[in-house]
């Protein structure tokens, strides 16, 4: 099927959903390949509960080599900008003996992937009609399915593939920022006060128009929604709340102290193809600063600055200070940065990995890998899509 002008994402599933016939719509990417029996595990939970929003485990496909590699289990969540993340699973779910074949509920979903009961989807209003093109369609969705009744589940037996690709192969073509517009309209139905976060974490003026959302204010009152707070303590209670800057880190545990019962080793994190170390660009107790490439200090000061902590949560604190983070885009890049370390991992979790014998530095939460990055006279460590090339080789040599 073809529509007669460019639609973009939103509004060509909202005609594919019309077009569909099925008792149950499956909403996929065309840059998808499916698993074996990917789709009977998908099924069984919206036959056992027709509100049930079931999502696949989303295996990564190198966009290069075509090559498929499993991702770990995690579970959608979102930022105060209201861009979607990966979250590592609670530690109740973790700790589970069955979390491998139990369906996990999921305070957000990608977006890209999901099933649902044909006549539901309908029942719950279909998508945001005055969204254009791409972005903030999975958050308003995953919010409006918790709000509004449903549940959001990531079933661990379905595996569909998933090409990451580096760049949007396609432009808004004068439809202006659709990420911010359409972002403002999930704020304004969905987050009731909360929004105000959303304003502060985007700087943006209050007077930016994201058009008409008097239907989907209705809406919401017709299907007797919860409130956002709900959502925050019943879905998403290990989301935390940005401080009164809008910014968004929260306990704050001494890692002097936390570090006594929770490291599992130390040492520098080398970069195998270069030989250089990882340090901060700044001082140890500088927050924000970026990682560079160093030569490996030998002893003192030199190379108590490179010794990275790796802890049982996962992350991994240099010099006992500041933790490893995954920052936003800037010019193109995703860097790697010192943060306070918020013990809500997330963007400060990282899995040590291989591929084809590379040893790679994997941050579950972005679906990315640690990267040795070029850019002016220094090598930055920024993120990109996990493949076994030089730029990626990190090994932790042990002290």
């Amino acid at each position: 099927m073809r529509t007669a002008t460019r639609q973009g994402l939103i509004r060509a599933r909202m005609y594919g959903a019309n077009q569909a016939e099925g008792e149950v719509l499956v909403f996929l990417d065309s840059h998808c390949e499916v698993n074996t029996d990917w789709l009977q595990p998908l099924l069984t939970r919206i036959i056992d509960n027709r509100v049930n929003v079931v999502v696949p485990v989303i295996d990564i496909i190198n966009a290069d080599t075509m090559e498929l590699q499993n991702s770990p289990l995690v579970v959608g969540g979102f930022n105060w900008g209201l861009h979607f993340r990966w979250d590592q699973l609670p530690v109740h779910v973790r700790d589970n003996p069955d979390v491998a074949s139990n369906p996990v509920k999921s305070p957000t979903m990608a977006g890209g992937l999901f099933a649902m009961d044909r006549s539901y989807y309908f029942e719950l209003g279909e998508y945001d009609s005055g969204m254009d093109i791409w972005g903030g369609e999975n958050l308003e969705l995953s919010f409006r399915i918790w709000q509004c009744g449903g549940r959001l589940e990531i079933v661990p037996c379905s595996h569909v593939g998933h090409i990451f690709r580096k760049r949007r192969p396609y432009g808004s073509y004068g439809e202006g920022d659709t990420m911010l517009k359409n972002s403002l309209r999930v704020a304004n139905v969905w987050m009731d006060d909360y929004k105000k976060y959303f304003y502060k974490q985007r700087q943006q003026p209050t007077d930016v128009s994201y058009g008409d959302i008097s239907d989907r204010v209705a809406l919401r009152k017709r299907l007797h929604c919860k409130s956002f707070e709900w959502y925050l303590s019943n879905v998403y209670p290990e989301q935390v709340l940005p401080n009164s800057e809008g910014v968004a880190p929260a306990v704050i545990h001494p890692p002097e102290k936390r570090l006594k019962t929770k490291v599992l080793r130390k040492g520098q994190i080398v970069h195998t193809t270069s030989g250089l170390c990882v340090q901060g660009e700044k001082d140890i107790y500088a927050k924000r600063s970026m990682l560079i490439l160093q030569h490996c200090g030998q002893a003192g000061k030199e190379k108590k600055y490179q010794i990275w902590h790796e802890t049982v949560d996962s992350e991994l604190i240099l010099a006992s200070v500041l933790c490893l983070d995954v920052e936003s885009k800037e010019q193109g890049h995703s860097f790697a940065r010192l943060m306070k370390c918020h013990g809500s991992k997330g963007s400060q979790a990282w899995v040590w990995t291989k591929k084809s014998g590379v040893s790679l530095l994997y941050n579950p939460a972005t679906g990315k890998c640690l990267k040795a990055t070029n850019k002016s006279k220094r090598i930055y460590l920024t993120f990109d899509i996990c493949q076994d090339n030089t730029d990626m080789a990190f090994e932790m040599s042990v002290q």
